[in-house]
Parts: C-alpha cells; structure tokens; sequence
C-alpha cells in the first residue's frame, strides 16, 4: 500500500479504504487527516438521497442511524490506516453516548470528525461529531473490531472484499 499523506482525499480514494458503495456509501470527501490520530470526512447531503421520500414526506430528515453510519465510515477510513489493518475490515461494534442535537436535511453539508481515543490489538474507541454550520448535530463514541478476513480466505484490497486466492501476494 502507497504511503498516504495528511490532507484531502477524493471519493475513489475513499472507496480504496472502505468496502462501501452508492447507495451506502455516506462520506463524499476527506478533508483533513492525521495519521493514527483524527480524520475529517465531509457528506454532502443532498434532497435527492433515496431514503428522504419516506423519512418524512413533505419534511425529509435525514435518519439518525445514517447520520452515525457516515460517522462511522468516515471512522473507518481512519481505522483503515492504523498499522497492522492491511487486508482487514473494520466492523462497528458499538455506539456509546450517542446524542442527536438538531436534525440534518437536504442541502445540508454533514462534517464529521473522528479523534481517536485508544487502540488496543483489534479493538479501537474513537469519538465522532458531526456538525453542519458549525453546529453540532451528532456526536457520539464509536467502538470497532477489526476484522481479519483472511481466516475465511477473503481480505479487503483497494475496497473491496475479494478472494485472497485469487489475488496475488
């Protein structure tokens, strides 16, 4: 894997880190990144977004489960970079004290920050927040595991889940 610099990363980039695509893939741009520490990710959301013509018709919010989704993946492209997560996939395994301050809606620019707190071996805590105009609207705890896909013959490469025996080493 290519040394990967602090600062902004488009979305295929992106898609190199994370296993997620359209429609579930809720981070557009990274625009800050500190190596093993903190991750900026902006999702901009917008009124065309499948899940806004049934949440709610004639007032779309966005849901408050998608809004911590996009917290955590913009948390898994952190984790994605850690050392020792080549060919492993972080899975969300907790969300501790999580709030919702304001709702989120189309036109909305959704920026979440993710702070590692600790690792330790496969497991991580990272805080996440999520503002739109500088406001908080989400905040929260994010736990995950990583997961070695290896044991089942399957590995993360370039985004993807693939075959470990169909790529080589």
């Amino acid at each position: 894997m290519e040394d990967w610099r602090p600062g902004p990363m488009e979305i295929r980039e992106i898609m190199r880190h994370i296993p997620h695509r359209y429609p579930f893939i809720l981070v557009d741009r990274i625009l800050e990144f500190e190596p093993g520490r903190r991750i900026v990710g902006l999702k901009n959301v917008s009124a065309n977004e499948p899940f806004f013509s049934g949440h709610f018709p004639g007032h779309p919010i966005m849901p408050g489960v998608l809004i911590v989704e996009a917290m955590a993946q913009v948390g898994g492209v952190l984790a994605s970079r850690l050392p020792g997560a080549e060919r492993k996939l972080a899975y969300l395994a907790t969300i501790d004290r999580c709030r919702f301050r304001r709702p989120v809606m189309p036109g909305d620019q959704l920026i979440t920050e993710v702070v590692v707190i600790r690792v330790r071996g496969r497991v991580g805590k990272m805080r996440a927040t999520g503002r739109v105009d500088g406001e908080v609207v989400a905040d929260g705890v994010l736990t995950y595991s990583m997961v070695d896909l290896e044991g089942i013959s399957q590995g993360l490469v370039d985004g993807q889940i693939v075959d470990l025996e169909e790529v080589q080493p």
